[in-house]
């Protein structure tokens, strides 16, 4: 009913309505795009519709000790981060708009008193310009240049590998974080042009990897359309992948999370270890903030509506589908990371479930990637950085745009710093005062089970007592990630 190319079309269009502020300087500033897209099935099932209902950009993570015991700080700007956290300043307009009876699109009447569900033929489904951070960008590196799915950023300023050890791991370092390692010798192909927010990178992925014919988009029913055949092909290019003689594979910058197993660091695919949780890099020291990969997986299981929202449904609410950018991608390393780590978890309360999603490619890339602003870079325009900037979009009726940079309003003078002007909308404590304002237009008669007869406070205090949420965040941890990294509750005491 849909293809991915359409939905990153979708994705790209937006961002391309959006207006320039925060966005990153073409040629110079490379960013990452992330969207929310809701799909509306007619119901005669003839007709569907997909609106993008939160978009998010970003590259960013702020370092343990900058994060606030006031939650006015966002403590993870990576585009997936952005786009969820935006998606659920929309779901909660939803349900204020379904409590006062104002009609909502997404949600209608739950069996349960005060609870709400999702809207037979409504489904959300989750695009991102690039493979997710972590265990999912662990994936083969082709021999050939031209085989790769986009071109390899060029580095000038690789050291050679000395007699010492501490020489080797920055050489390898290096390595990992620029994908060169003999593969930038063969020339750049010239390119057709290609529209700003849109571009086809040198054909299809599968055509690259497996002299395969390329597929033309088409609408067909899933699962026996393109998207099924999609799903197919990119298996089979991954056998592919495995059947030659790799050297190396594209490497993740995050780090895997203290007290658990370490990178091997040895040379080419011994670099890394797959299956584990990370968090990402910070600027100059650590973050608690767990890999974009470890968070989709943990999604597909608790759901994306987070504990607060929880208290009003009757249901975890899942993204049906992920559909990636092109990019270096392996559906193989998609499917472990975000899907394998957590199936066998069991014992889930009622709405919950382990709800795997159905992964899929785009040929389409993103005309502000990292690759392409290298390949479009101009010499004396300065050096390839990522943008500063991180941009937040959602279909709410107030102040949908918002744009930060070091977890605060893009722009903001060190004087405001600490008060309300100085907050994203999608902070926690601002995503807190949203909830508290949709409790405050609940008749006390209609209130969520969860939430009556109870004193309570602070933002961990609601948290805390969305039992059915917590008991499956809590399978999840026992189950499958053992090591996950927890807030301090010190930092989750605001009001």
């Amino acid at each position: 009913m849909w293809t991915a190319d359409e939905i990153s079309k979708l994705c790209y269009q937006r961002f391309s309505e959006l207006p320039k502020r925060g966005k990153p300087e073409p040629g110079r500033e490379w960013t990452l795009l992330a969207a929310v897209v809701k799909c509306s099935v007619s119901p005669n099932q003839e007709k569907v519709e997909e609106e993008v209902v939160s978009l998010g950009t970003g590259t960013k993570c702020i370092g343990r000790s900058a994060m606030s015991s006031k939650g006015d700080v966002l403590n993870d700007s990576h585009a997936e981060v952005i786009a969820r956290r935006g998606c659920i300043r929309y779901l909660t307009e939803q349900l204020r708009m379904a409590v006062c009876g104002q009609g909502s699109t997404v949600f209608c009447q739950g069996e349960e008193m005060g609870k709400w569900k999702v809207q037979s033929g409504v489904s959300f489904l989750f695009f991102t310009s690039h493979t997710p951070c972590g265990d999912a960008s662990i994936i083969p590196m082709m021999i050939d240049r031209q085989s790769q799915p986009c071109p390899p950023i060029r580095s000038d300023e690789i050291t050679p590998i000395g007699t010492n050890e501490k020489a080797e791991r920055v050489n390898l370092k290096r390595r990992a974080e620029t994908h060169t390692d003999g593969i930038n010798k063969h020339p750049r192909l010239e390119e057709p042009e290609k529209s700003e927010d849109e571009l086809q990178c040198g054909g299809s992925l599968v055509e690259n990897l497996t002299d395969s014919p390329a597929q033309a988009p088409a609408e067909s029913p899933r699962p026996e359309g393109e998207n099924a055949l999609t799903n197919v092909v990119l298996k089979q290019r991954d056998n592919v992948l495995t059947q030659q003689s790799l050297q190396d594979i594209h490497r993740t910058g995050a780090k895997c999370v203290p007290g658990g197993p370490e990178d091997p660091l040895q040379p080419g695919l011994g670099y890394h270890s797959t299956g584990l949780l990370r968090v990402k890099p910070g600027r100059g020291e650590p973050t608690l903030s767990l890999s974009c990969s470890d968070k989709l997986a943990r999604w597909a299981v608790l759901g994306f509506q987070g504990a607060l929202l929880s208290h009003y449904l009757q249901g975890a609410v899942y993204f049906s589908a992920i559909v990636v950018g092109r990019c270096p991608y392996s559906h193989q390393a998609m499917q472990r990371a975000l899907i394998t780590r957590c199936s066998e978890v069991t014992a889930l309360p009622a709405g919950y479930t382990v709800q795997p999603p159905e992964l899929l490619q785009s040929s389409l890339e993103f005309a502000h990637s990292q690759a392409q602003t290298e390949h479009n870079h101009q010499p004396g325009k300065g050096r390839v950085s990522p943008c500063g900037a991180a941009i937040s979009w959602c279909a709410v009726s107030d102040q949908p745009l918002d744009v930060t940079a070091n977890g605060y309003k893009h722009g903001v003078t060190k004087k405001a710093l600490g008060t309300s002007k100085a907050r994203s909308l999608i902070c926690k404590v601002e995503l807190f005062h949203s909830f508290l304002s949709l409790l405050a237009v609940t008749d006390k008669s209609h209130l969520p089970e969860s939430l009556r007869g109870k004193e309570l406070q602070t933002y961990w205090d609601y948290k805390q007592v969305a039992q059915s949420y917590q008991q499956a965040s809590l399978q999840l941890r026992s189950q499958a990630f053992p090591l996950w990294l927890r807030s301090d509750r010190d930092l989750l005491q605001f009001h």
